[in-house]
């Protein structure tokens, strides 16, 4: 094991962020750094990160599907997220796993109650139902401009484009500034990253910080 103890310690950490914020790539680098490090964790996403919510995933961000509600926006994705909190986050953190996880329900604070003008309150306390006391240990904020975001969804012909991705300019900017109430809302847990930043320096001040937070420094 490389003179490294196993540790298996459950912490639930999530990575946010606007789209082209680089969260997908910077997530695939800490799993990596995780393995490194010897330490056990899964894995996972929202939308999704079960095999329902995975489902719940293809109706809530699928093309054609604008015609969609903005409050059964809210409640398809919170359904999803419970079923993803019971199947798969409690399982993992019971067997003392860290997960990592794209997405949590500060997505729906800033993209649904922020993107779509909803009421944040409401937003927070249909999630609350939905996740009960299950809620990250921290959440990683990869910041970057709204502009330079889609800007970098439009040079990456690989990526996948869903329906959020084609909202304007001005509903990406909402977003951003409802994560920044987020942020002010929940500091204690929240750790801003410069996300103008290459992914490989970004993935190491994460690890840095969550040895940390795992007494590994």
């Amino acid at each position: 094991m490389s003179g490294k103890e196993k540790i298996m310690s459950g912490f639930f950490i999530t990575l946010e962020g606007p789209d082209g914020s680089g969260k997908t790539t910077v997530g695939n680098k800490i799993a990596e750094k995780l393995t490194a490090e010897n330490i056990a964790y899964i894995k996972t996403r929202e939308p999704g990160g079960s095999p329902i919510s995975e489902k719940l995933r293809e109706v809530i961000l699928g093309i054609g599907n604008e015609a969609m509600d903005p409050r059964t926006e809210v409640l398809l994705i919170a359904a999803a997220r419970r079923q993803h909190v019971v199947e798969t986050i409690r399982p993992a953190l019971a067997e003392n796993l860290v997960v990592l996880c794209d997405r949590f329900l500060d997505s729906s604070l800033a993209y649904q109650a922020g993107g779509r003008n909803l009421d944040m309150d409401e937003v927070l306390a249909i999630n609350h139902y939905a996740v009960e006391d299950t809620m990250p240990d921290r959440t990683y904020y990869l910041d970057v401009p709204a502009e330079v975001g889609l800007e970098r969804i439009a040079a990456n012909k690989g990526r996948e484009i869903n329906r959020l991705d084609q909202e304007d300019i001005v509903y990406h900017q909402r977003v951003g500034r409802a994560y920044a109430e987020v942020m002010n809302r929940f500091p204690e847990r929240f750790k801003r990253m410069d996300a103008m930043q290459a992914p490989d320096a970004i993935a190491d001040a994460i690890i840095a910080d969550l040895l940390t937070c795992l007494g590994r420094k």
